[in-house]
């Protein structure tokens, strides 16, 4: 499917990539939607908190976040808000392990292709209810792990997906990272997440899940050095250039078998020219790539006055196309 034309235009003073990726990140607070949280208990002693805003509806949108991010950061909130107020849908937005608040009890935590803990959220939720359809909406991280899942791994686990969207996810994630680290404001970027990956490291050292040295994980200053202390070899990758590799889901995306539509701006500060998978979208009739001239990174900001966002409205017209 060739590329879809889009309707996104930003406001002139607000098409500045970094200003669309930081303004929502500090400042947007979405009131008046209230979310229930429900525990997963996990096959491998963990567990998973997910938070469930019930509407009596046969439909079912799950949302993943994007990296150190929650249920309750703006995008999750403003999408769960958007669609159940809109759409009549059931929510439930994930937490990966040690991001709801509470600390995971193994040493790993989750990595950009988790798609067994995706797996059990469906799992769960279906058991719940026998809905008549099952979206994803995945946001950065959260979009690699869901294009991730509907390429290679829902076909065996039988949950079938009736559609996904992503938005402003880094599908190459070798490239990512390398341009994060190769500019002043990437590092910025990067020590951002940084500060609470290795807080949430070193509180596991100390409680005697996680042997690393204290002193070695301090010191990590960029996602390799993190993901090669840490990331990979409690998640059985070899290095930090193979779990880059294996988990990045622009490799994979060929296999999608769900109607998916993927979301990059062009002026998004974390993402190269691997992350837009422009082959894919021409080869592959279930994808559909939309590429905005701006919208920075999980941004899509519009001018109006329910403080509702561009990427709110477009999610929930590719559900209902889908559905």
């Amino acid at each position: 499917m060739p590329i879809v034309e889009t309707n996104f235009n930003a406001p002139t003073f607000m098409s500045n990539g970094h200003f669309q990726t930081l303004y929502p990140y500090f400042f947007r607070k979405v009131k008046d939607v209230e979310l229930n949280r429900e525990r997963i208990e996990l096959p491998d002693g963990d567990f998973i908190d997910v938070d469930i805003l019930d509407n009596s509806s046969d439909q079912l949108v799950i949302l993943s976040h994007g990296l150190e991010g929650n249920s309750n950061t703006g995008y999750i909130k403003g999408m769960a808000k958007y669609l159940a107020a809109k759409d009549g849908v059931d929510i439930a937005a994930w937490n990966y392990r040690s991001c709801s608040g509470e600390l995971n009890r193994k040493s790993h935590f989750y990595h950009a292709a988790s798609c067994g803990d995706l797996s059990e959220v469906i799992r769960h939720m279906r058991q719940k209810k026998n809905y008549k359809s099952v979206h994803l909406i995945g946001f950065s991280l959260g979009g690699n792990l869901t294009a991730y899942y509907t390429s290679v791994f829902e076909e065996r686990k039988l949950e079938p997906i009736t559609s996904s969207v992503i938005f402003s996810s880094t599908l190459h994630l070798q490239s990512s990272i390398r341009k994060l680290q190769d500019s002043q404001i990437g590092n910025f970027y990067s020590e951002s997440f940084l500060v609470t990956m290795r807080k949430k490291a070193l509180e596991k050292q100390q409680k005697g899940l996680l042997d690393v040295d204290p002193n070695q994980l301090r010191k990590c200053k960029d996602f390799i050095e993190f993901d090669e202390l840490i990331t990979a070899p409690t998640n059985g990758f070899k290095d930090a250039h193979d779990y880059y590799e294996q988990a990045s889901a622009i490799h994979v995306l060929h296999k999608v078998k769900t109607p998916t539509l993927i979301i990059q701006a062009k002026d998004d500060p974390f993402l190269t020219k691997e992350c837009f998978p422009i082959r894919e979208a021409y080869r592959n009739k279930n994808i559909f790539l939309e590429v905005t001239p701006s919208g920075g990174h999980v941004g899509f900001m519009v001018l109006n006055k329910k403080l509702q966002f561009w990427g709110e409205e477009r999610a929930s017209e590719f559900i209902k196309q889908a559905a």
